[in-house]
């Protein structure tokens, strides 16, 4: 078995950070885990379907993430074959993919370079990948280890094959880093598409319609909206960070539209945190139960309405910027 041992994480609930920022931390490349957030956009997301159900935590268009990487020190390596191209190639071509996505992985932890990917075991989400020998994978997860033989990669529910690697590169500056990611975010965040990958979902501003619209109708998820309503605090929590960190890392010119957005940011996460405390996640989820209240809608409507003021606030940092 070839390992790299010394890989010490935390699991937070969106799994490309935290697994990114483990990585990060591995090779010794500096970036706080709300600069992660933040200079990849990932904090300003958010991703909703009609039925508040769990997969809108992850269901959405992922790309920016690694796109705009680099401008924080890091290039993203990626391995992936999509849910819907696993599922209509013959078996033999996708035992292929699980194959080249093995000897991807070798190829780097003999480079000293940990990855992550998609279902090692059967519950659908990222793992920690920073071993294997001539079967399969050593992963990780929070304090949990195990195997994972490479032909079971991205079996077990999701069917995908989906690996990522990390590997240090030369930070932009903080200025033209935090440009490009609102240059991008801003040009989705107002759009129902912008990070949507097909027509049950909705992101950005409009999602909070369509989770409101959900609660309202009685059509909410009760376990998929405790899950999905912790990922999108967590988003805010880092977007409330990082605003303050940018704060002393930007132009004196923006500290004023910084502080702005900060503050309404907050709101937002403590809309999400009060709409989290009614329905806490519990164990032993019930993935059919759904709930109806007109206080979860009205919650869910003042957190928009607090983050149009951010987004608002945003666009007059990005023209500080110009």
């Amino acid at each position: 078995m070839k390992t790299l041992e010394g890989l010490n994480w935390r699991q937070i609930y969106n799994e490309h950070m935290g697994c990114t920022k483990a990585i990060l931390d591995y090779l010794g490349v500096d970036v706080s885990l709300p600069w992660l957030f933040g200079g990849t956009g990932n904090a300003f997301v958010l991703n909703m379907n009609d039925t508040v159900f769990v997969d809108a935590a992850q269901a959405w268009d992922t790309s920016m993430l690694f796109d705009l990487a680099p401008n924080l020190g890091y290039a993203a390596e990626r391995f992936h074959v999509d849910h819907e191209t696993s599922l209509a190639m013959p078996e033999s071509d996708f035992r292929a993919k699980q194959r080249e996505a093995y000897d991807f992985v070798r190829a780097r932890i003999d480079a000293g370079l940990p990855c992550y990917a998609w279902e090692v075991r059967p519950i659908p989400a990222y793992y920690m990948i920073y071993g294997y020998d001539d079967d399969g994978y050593a992963w990780s997860v929070a304090d949990d280890r195990g195997h994972c033989l490479w032909d079971k990669l991205g079996t077990y529910d999701v069917k995908q094959v989906a690996v990522n690697c990390v590997r240090p590169t030369e930070p932009m500056p903080d200025v033209e880093a935090v440009r490009a990611m609102l240059t991008t975010v801003l040009d989705r965040i107002e759009r129902p598409d912008g990070w949507s990958i097909g027509p049950r979902y909705r992101t950005g501003l409009p999602a909070y319609d369509m989770w409101a619209e959900a609660l309202e109708a009685g059509r909410a998820n009760r376990d998929g909206g405790a899950y999905i309503t912790h990922v999108w605090m967590e988003a805010r929590e880092n977007a409330v960070d990082f605003l303050a960190e940018a704060q002393g890392r930007l132009p004196d010119a923006c500290r004023v539209p910084l502080g702005e957005a900060e503050g309404h940011y907050t709101v937002v996460r403590d809309m999400l945190r009060t709409l989290l405390a009614m329905w806490p996640e519990r164990h032993g989820a019930d993935w059919t139960s759904t709930d109806q209240s007109a206080k979860g809608a009205a919650l869910v409507r003042d957190a928009a309405a607090a983050e149009a003021k951010g987004v608002a606030a945003l666009k007059r940092v990005l023209a500080a910027l110009a």
